[in-house]
């Protein structure tokens, strides 16, 4: 069975407490691994301050997820957290080559560093 590569984005109600955050985020990746998926790497931002209000919360705490799963187990993983009370709102990303290839280059560290030799001609340009 084919699995893709994927990034989830999730923000959860900031309320909660330190234990029920890992409980859900412990959840949503039990949940991918029962759909056949593997989570490569879990970064929790922690509480961010939101754009707009969601339930008349200004603040949420991010999640986002890494892994790698079957295209059938994300109908499955996106429906949970839908009905979900404490998840405000998610967003996943399949990546193609050319992401995925970018994502393991940082991963590795050797991202190139193209922005930082624009910047430095920008200053001699203006000596």
């Amino acid at each position: 069975m084919k699995k893709d590569f994927y990034e989830l984005t999730y923000i959860l109600n900031p309320v909660l407490e330190d234990e029920k955050l890992s409980e859900i985020v412990s959840y949503i990746n039990n949940l991918i691994e029962e759909s056949n998926g593997e989570t490569v790497e879990v970064d929790e931002w922690g509480v961010k301050k939101l754009a707009y209000e969601i339930d008349n919360k200004s603040t949420g705490y991010y999640v986002n997820l890494y892994f790698k799963a079957p295209a059938e187990a994300i109908e499955l993983i996106e429906r949970n957290l839908r009905i979900h009370d404490d998840v405000l709102r998610y967003l996943t990303l399949k990546y193609d080559p050319k992401m995925l290839r970018h994502y393991e280059l940082r991963a590795k560290g050797e991202l190139p560093s193209f922005f930082e030799e624009e910047t430095e001609e920008k200053v001699e340009e203006e000596d």
